[in-house]
């Protein structure tokens, strides 16, 4: 081997650790340890689109992922003999609806656990969107821009974003509200695959469950995920949050499985009760708390934690 050759590995040897540590540290720490040890037990659905995951979780019932954005967006579609609901609609970074029709070609009804950016990204794709009569769904249907803009900021992206993706315009786009729905509300999708309606307002006015009671499964939007809870964005109404997390925790003898918003998609039943405990006992001033940047304030109990307004900041609300 040549000198030239010699001193070419050696520069190349020196500087590949050099690299790979510089890339180390352009990654968020959220994103360092996935992917997360519980999807390995799930079967994953093959997709075109690389922005999302998909894994069927239960018979017709896919948890559309998006493990490239801090949030760990779920988003489900449900599938009937006669039609289907999506039931959130994810970041709006990438193409939900190309990813629907690769999992089913039944017609698609949109449904959203609440009306957060992060649930309502990709609406504007589907003709058909059931909506909560409230304010605050009629003001999110009218698209936002900040919020989605914040989704992208700086540590927010773990890997790349979609080609043709543009950062620069990205937002929730307007979408219309086909039909206003409400507490017990029923959507028959074919074959006995009926799922109703549980009003769970708190984490927002508009939040909702969704039971397949035939099948035992609960999807419970933000009310429950396993990860830190957000409750602290002026739209929260605690004394609803404990309310709808009771009424959840009523249902847990008739669920096999519990289907939340983020991160993993899948909990066992029992950790519903075990949810009402920790919000009570966080209320009444137990478990750990830190202070989370300005105005919130991260509490912890028994493995539950919950985003809270700060006191200091509740009073100036």
């Amino acid at each position: 081997m040549s000198f030239c050759k010699r001193l070419a590995r050696l520069l190349l040897i020196c500087l590949v650790p050099a690299s790979l540590a510089a890339q180390n540290k352009g990654i968020p720490e959220w994103c360092k340890p996935l992917p997360r040890p519980e999807y390995k037990s799930l079967q994953r659905v093959p997709i075109s689109d690389p922005w999302f995951e998909v894994y069927k979780v239960a018979p017709e019932v896919y948890a559309i992922y998006e493990p490239h954005q801090a949030e760990e967006t779920i988003s489900y579609l449900i599938v009937g003999t006669k039609q289907a609901l999506l039931f959130d609609s994810g970041m709006g970074i990438g193409n939900i609806q190309k990813v629907t029709s690769q999992l089913t070609k039944h017609f698609i009804v949109v449904l959203n656990s609440h009306t957060h950016n992060d649930h309502v990204g990709g609406n504007w794709q589907f003709s058909t969107i059931f909506g909560m009569n409230t304010a605050f769904t009629r003001a999110n249907a009218k698209g936002s821009r900040a919020d989605a803009q914040a989704e992208i900021a700086p540590g927010q992206i773990c890997g790349e974003l979609p080609a043709g993706f543009n950062p620069k315009t990205y937002a929730a786009k307007p979408w219309h509200i086909s039909l206003f729905v409400h507490d017990g509300f029923v959507v028959n999708l074919g074959g006995g695959r009926k799922l109703e309606i549980i009003a769970t307002p708190g984490h927002t006015p508009d939040a909702i469950a969704l039971i397949d009671r035939a099948s035992g499964l609960l999807f419970t939007g933000d009310t429950y995920y396993p990860a830190p809870i957000w409750l602290y964005r002026p739209e929260t109404d605690m004394d609803a949050y404990v309310a709808s997390a009771k009424r959840l925790a009523a249902l847990a003898p008739q669920v096999k499985l519990v289907l939340g918003a983020h991160n993993i998609p899948v909990a066992q039943p029992d950790v519903l009760p075990k949810l009402v405990d920790a919000i009570q006992a966080v209320r009444s001033g137990k478990g750990d708390v830190k202070a989370e940047g300005t105005g919130k304030a991260m509490h912890t109990f028994q493995g539950f934690q919950f985003l809270l307004a700060s006191e200091s900041k509740k009073g100036l609300d």
